[in-house]
């Protein structure tokens, strides 16, 4: 019975319903609407999902033809940039709109700084590699991070001792309700660890469509976390430069983590628990190699990968999904799971980590 039922669930994935388009066209602009699309390839996890309704705009204006439009503008909404920081667990029932927003511009300049401003449907690693090949720094440790610019405040990204607010400036947002253009500063941004105001009090009333960042001529770097600098060392490069750093940070990434394009994955699927002094000083006497981080308040940072580690998940495969082998962090879909797998596996490692060391694991990507 229990396999007739899972071959029930999962053909239920896969029935393909009719898709059929309507369309929205001015004189500026020319927009389509798909129906029961699958956006399975929009999507770095790559399990099964469709969308009740689908558009792509590249273009303020299409964007606001498209909430302007009666038919649409009463259905839940979910934007998609580069899919690489989600997981679907059902159908969408609304409308799913890509941001596919280019374009790059520099802002403002000076002797140490520039300031340039990215549309938010570029693909954040082109975006790095074309500001290190202009030897401009700040974002070198953020190379090869899966996803479009939109996200990287949203989420406040960070690799290898850097975050997006250290090198942000502001960025542009379309509010959902009043269609007006709305710039948000650093502070107005709210940012936390892999926080912003657009992941708590004003998820799902905005849409960013640009991001504009502050780089410097004249960069400090930074190699003292992870392994940059031993990377480095082995790369034979004496000197730090943004493009060695870059180089690093890629070699380091690609040697740790799957590619998405080969081996469905979100990246991180958890963040880092921060817990007080008080609680982690008991748990170091009774796991005196418990991997920290201790923090300027106080409270001290606990490497999630470590605790999965220790719990034997590491590597463990449950069929067509499971736990990367040489990262803990990161859950993957090896080819046919869907969403709830996943989500189910991360609820077992979560349930292990907490009986064990008294710490709840949260979720980075975001579920729907």
């Amino acid at each position: 019975m229990h396999k007739t039922n899972e071959i029930t669930r999962r053909m239920s994935h896969s029935i393909k319903k009719i898709v059929f388009f309507d369309f929205i066209k001015n004189q500026k602009t020319l927009v389509q609407f798909e129906y029961n699309k699958s956006i399975q390839e929009f999507t770095t996890f790559a399990v099964p999902v469709q969308a009740e309704v689908f558009c792509a705009f590249s273009s303020i204006d299409e964007l606001k033809e498209i909430l302007s439009t009666e038919k649409h503008s009463k259905r839940e909404k979910l934007i998609l940039g580069g899919g690489s920081n989600m997981l679907f667990t059902k159908d969408f029932e609304g409308l799913v709109l890509k941001n596919e927003i280019s374009g790059k511009e520099i802002v403002k300049e000076t002797e140490k700084e520039v300031f340039i401003k990215a549309g938010a449907g570029e693909n954040w690693h082109e975006f790095v590699l074309f500001c290190v090949s202009k030897n401009w720094g700040g974002i070198e440790n953020l190379s090869l991070i899966p996803g479009n610019v939109g996200a990287s405040p949203m989420q406040n990204i960070g690799a290898y001792g850097v975050e997006i607010k250290d090198v942000f400036h502001s960025l542009e947002a379309l509010n959902l309700e009043t269609l007006k253009i709305e710039t948000f500063s650093k502070e107005e941004c709210r940012f936390g660890y892999r926080e912003s105001i657009f992941k708590n009090s004003h998820k799902g009333k905005y849409i960013i469509t640009s991001v504009t960042f502050e780089l410097q001529k004249q960069p400090v770097f930074n190699t003292s976390y992870g392994a940059i600098e031993s990377q480095l060392k082995e790369m034979n490069v004496s000197k730090p430069s943004v493009s060695a750093i870059s180089e690093a940070v890629i070699a380091i990434r690609s040697s740790k983590l799957p590619d998405p394009k080969i081996i469905g994955n979100a990246g991180s699927f958890f963040k880092n628990p921060v817990i007080s002094g008080t609680q982690f000083n008991s748990l170091k006497t009774q796991f005196p190699q418990i991997a920290n981080y201790p923090q300027k308040d106080g409270t001290v940072k606990i490497a999630a990968g470590w605790l999965i580690d220790q719990m034997g998940w590491k590597g463990k495969t449950i069929g067509s999904y499971g736990v990367h082998k040489n990262q803990a962090l990161v859950l993957v879909n090896y080819g046919g799971a869907i969403g709830k797998d996943i989500y189910d596996l991360s609820s077992r490692i979560i349930q292990s980590v907490s009986e064990t060391y008294g710490i709840t694991l949260e979720r980075e990507v975001n579920l729907y």
